[in-house]
């Protein structure tokens, strides 16, 4: 959840508000478009956690407004895509000044890279990726051989393209010998994640965060349907495909020998001797990043509890518009069918302007 006022918060809450879009156009460090004239109820985000590259904006601009061609021609036009990045912020109306003008609080949504930008008749189409977007085009020329610590290998992979942020909780250690990557870039920095393990994700002030695997935050948000809520509805689907109730994590030492960690999954609805099956479902997970039975056990827990967060109950979530609302925020889902029901944001899309209709969410059940 990005942070807001207490006065904000409340008046998203209450789902009866009046929002404001600002986006910036940046080409290095320089600003060459304060605010761009943004076509009505065409701009939305679209974020799919489980992605590589999990963020995408798009948006209309006129192709020409008040005496600026809009149209994406030159090396340092708003709309190019030659590395211009686009600072995407919403606002909330707190109030009305003396003067009698709005009273606004902007949130900083994210920053986003143009992806691609083309005119047709009088308007001008944006597409524009999240910043993990510059690594995973960087495909590497030559193969990668990390050495020094995780830190020193996964900042080797992404900067100075992004600057890496890790949390003071995680226990760096060192990179065994003979680790190879080819070519994809953001692959090698997710298996480096995966083993360690730890999870990454770019944060609204453009930078990237590592912080430990976890889904033990507390719940941010409450969603009730109804009156006085502010969720229209909430569907659930259910599946066994790609549902596992185990892992194995499988890894090798420095004398060649062979390391295993294994966990279970014993208290979801698919847990090993549930109706769901009483034999183990297993995923098996190899990485030569494992050199000692502990860093097996560990990744083989992360990644369980990863699978367990995918294969949960999902709940298709359809509400008003809340501007400060991020995935893998903690919220419940309160209906005439769940009562109070914990989960976590996978996919959202939200229409960044008044008028672009309702938000959708995916939400999975925390088990």
């Amino acid at each position: 959840m990005i942070d807001m006022s207490d006065l904000a918060a409340a008046i998203l809450a209450r789902g009866n508000q009046t929002r404001f879009l600002r986006i910036s156009s940046w080409y290095g460090d320089q600003l060459v478009a304060d605010t761009l004239p943004v076509a009505d109820a065409t701009a939305s985000e679209t974020v799919v956690r489980a992605d590589t590259v999990p963020e995408r904006l798009t948006f209309q601009v006129p192709r020409r407004d008040r005496g600026v061609d809009y149209t994406p021609i030159g090396v340092q036009h708003p709309l190019a895509a030659n590395g211009q990045r686009l600072k995407v912020e919403l606002g909330v109306q707190t109030g009305i000044r003396d003067d009698g003008t709005p009273n606004v609080e902007y949130l900083q949504r994210r920053w986003y890279v143009i992806y691609e930008s083309q005119p047709t008749g009088d308007t001008v189409s944006v597409e524009a990726r999240g910043l993990l977007w510059l690594i995973q085009e960087a495909r590497m020329v030559s193969p990668y051989q990390p050495s020094g610590t995780f830190t020193t290998a996964i900042r080797g992979l992404i900067e100075p393209a992004l600057t890496v942020v890790f949390d003071p909780a995680l226990t760096d250690r060192a990179i065994p010998a003979g680790i190879n990557y080819d070519d994809d870039r953001l692959g090698a920095v997710q298996a480096l994640l995966t083993a360690w393990p730890a999870e990454g994700h770019v944060t609204e002030d453009g930078y990237f965060s590592i912080g430990p695997a976890t889904d033990a935050a507390a719940v941010s948000l409450a969603l009730t349907a109804g009156a006085g809520g502010t969720m229209i509805r909430a569907n659930g689907d259910s599946t066994r495909d790609g549902v596992f109730n185990a892992v194995v994590a499988r890894g090798t030492t420095s004398d060649g020998g062979i390391v295993q960690g294994v966990s279970y999954d014993i208290t979801s609805p698919a847990a090993i001797g549930s109706p769901f099956n009483d034999l183990p479902v297993p995923l098996f997970f190899d990485s030569p990043l494992l050199t000692t039975q502990p860093q097996a056990q560990a990744a083989s827990v992360t990644r369980l509890a990863t699978l367990m967060r995918r294969s949960a109950e999902s709940y298709d979530v359809t509400m008003v518009p809340h501007i400060a609302l991020q995935e893998g925020d903690r919220v419940t889902l309160t209906t005439d069918l769940l009562d109070g029901v914990p989960g976590i944001v996978e996919t959202l899309t939200l229409p960044l302007q008044a008028g672009g209709g309702a938000q959708s969410l995916n939400v999975r059940r925390l088990t």
